[in-house]
């Protein structure tokens, strides 16, 4: 079953992010615009919009966050790989991504003290803020 899912989830994902879903559910809508003079504006032609959309709403809520986190998760693992392979990397942060916000927070401002005010790396940083 989460072999099934997964590959579902990763196609319908796919699918979604394409041009041609814009356009169909784009066609969709127009049509419905389209109608609301034949059935005269009435709450069943509404109830139709809003069912509809909420409705695939809610499903691709799930079908998303399903292909966001195999992402999430397949990033992380390559930069694990990248850490551990690098000899003076500490290895130390391998698994960080399952700390608190808290922690990471902690972690970031001792990284940003270990960095220091060493002007190469204000110069760095102000070079690159002139570039954008």
């Amino acid at each position: 079953m989460d072999r099934f899912f997964t590959a579902f989830s990763h196609r319908v994902a796919g699918w979604a992010g394409q041009p041609i879903a814009f356009i169909l559910a784009g066609a969709v809508v127009i049509i419905w615009v389209l109608t609301g003079p034949l059935f005269g504006y009435s709450d069943t032609w509404q109830l139709v919009i809003n069912t509809g959309t909420t409705i695939v709403t809610f499903l691709m809520v799930f079908l998303i966050q399903n292909a966001q986190n195999r992402d999430g998760s397949a990033i992380q693992a390559k930069l694990d790989e990248l850490i551990r392979a690098i000899e003076n990397a500490r290895n130390d942060f391998i698994g960080i991504e399952h700390l608190t916000e808290a922690e990471l927070e902690r972690i970031k401002r001792v990284l940003e003290r270990e960095c220091g005010q060493d002007a190469d790396h204000h110069k760095a940083i102000e070079r690159l803020l002139e570039r954008l």
